[in-house]
């Protein structure tokens, strides 16, 4: 066992027990900036949001390291809290221990620390590259723990896919009706009925995974006898591709807009979080591989790993198309899975990944 291998586990512990939901890291902020001005890295935090920047080295290249900071909202024990369910503890712990690693081993480059906030919400890569954190970056690479049906303890792959998310919510607006009078309204619960049934109608091509689901419903009230002219639901729309996906929600639209004219109501509708899919880099993901290689040879290496999780780390390459990037995924016996309540992973994965992140980033300097 490495030296750092005691001092990363008290960093993962202070960050696991201090969780922070979204656009609320400050805590979380303030204790990473501190570590890291005390290792002598140069920092910069932001006036407007949380997370912050660390850099190593100058000039070029410039190799940049996403970790993610924030916690879920969620209950644990019958008590809604923040929570560290999806490994963003683990993740800065990794970065970090790559970077007590790496801060006096670079001579020419630059290796820059991208410590992002708001994950959970889609939001926080937007804001990063709204700063510039990536404009100069030549590769990026990220990091995530993977759960044990996907990545057994000991296997890494240099590529997550991720696929393309979208939410949307809609209201269906009209008029309530006596029970005894249904002619008198036009009952919202047969419109959602009707939607439900369309979007099982939905069908692309059987070698493109895809999915659409409803998974809110607000309609009525206490008083049985009482039509509902009014409603709320919620969609799940996924894809692997992003082109897909932009298919999926142009027809799901065509499909609200029919309804709303079939049964003369009005029907508002609105996107939210939409989460890009991954394009992934060939030279990020060889530099990533070279690095598990390194470490644990070919017993460790896993082949890319295609999920229909999502992550806001495939907006830097969305952004900024010149930029190489991979996420590696590591494989933790993460268990029973992500943004469960009371997910846990064996911890030894937190060295390995600071290690195999280390090989690949020098390796990438190299380049």
């Amino acid at each position: 066992m490495k030296t750092t291998d005691s001092r990363l586990i008290d960093i993962f512990n202070h960050l696991h027990t201090h969780p922070e939901i979204s656009w609320k890291e400050t805590e979380t902020t303030a204790y990473i900036a501190g570590l890291l001005k005390k290792e002598g890295l140069f920092v910069t935090t932001f006036d407007d949001c949380t997370g912050l920047i660390a850099e190593i080295g100058s000039g070029k290249p410039v190799i940049a390291i996403r970790a993610d900071i924030d916690a879920l909202w969620q209950e644990v024990d019958g008590t809604f809290q923040a929570n560290h369910s999806c490994g963003h503890d683990a993740h800065m712990s990794i970065v970090i221990g790559a970077i007590l690693q790496l801060k006096d081993q670079i001579q020419d480059g630059t290796v820059r620390f991208i410590f992002q906030p708001a994950e959970e919400t889609g939001s926080g890569a937007l804001k990063m590259v709204e700063k510039g954190v990536v404009d100069d970056a030549d590769y990026l690479f990220g990091i995530h723990l993977r759960p044990v049906e996907e990545l057994p303890f000991g296997k890494m792959t240099p590529a997550v896919h991720h696929g393309a998310v979208a939410f949307l919510t809609g209201k269906i607006i009209g008029d309530d009706a006596h029970g005894a009078r249904p002619h008198q309204g036009t009952n919202a619960i047969d419109i959602i009925a009707a939607l439900n049934e369309q979007l099982k109608l939905i069908h692309f091509s059987p070698f493109e995974p895809y999915s659409v689901k409803m998974t809110h419903v607000e309609a009525g009230g206490q008083s049985l006898n009482i039509i509902p002219g009014s409603a709320k639901f919620g969609l799940d729309v996924r894809a692997q591709k992003n082109s897909v996906l932009l298919d999926m929600q142009k027809i799901i639209e065509e499909k609200i807009n029919g309804l709303s004219r079939l049964f003369n109501v009005t029907i508002e509708m609105d996107w939210l979080d939409f989460t890009p899919g991954a394009e992934v880099n060939a030279e990020a993901e060889e530099l990533l591989r070279q690095g598990i290689l390194e470490y644990g040879g070919k017993d460790m290496l896993a082949g890319p790993l295609i999920t229909s999780g999502s992550d806001d780390f495939h907006f830097y390459t969305i952004k900024r198309p010149n930029l190489k990037a991979s996420m590696m995924g590591i494989g933790a016996d993460l268990k029973p899975g992500l943004h469960h309540p009371k997910m846990t992973f064996d911890p030894r994965a937190i060295q390995i990944g600071a290690d195999v992140l280390t090989r690949s980033v020098l390796n990438a300097l190299k380049k």
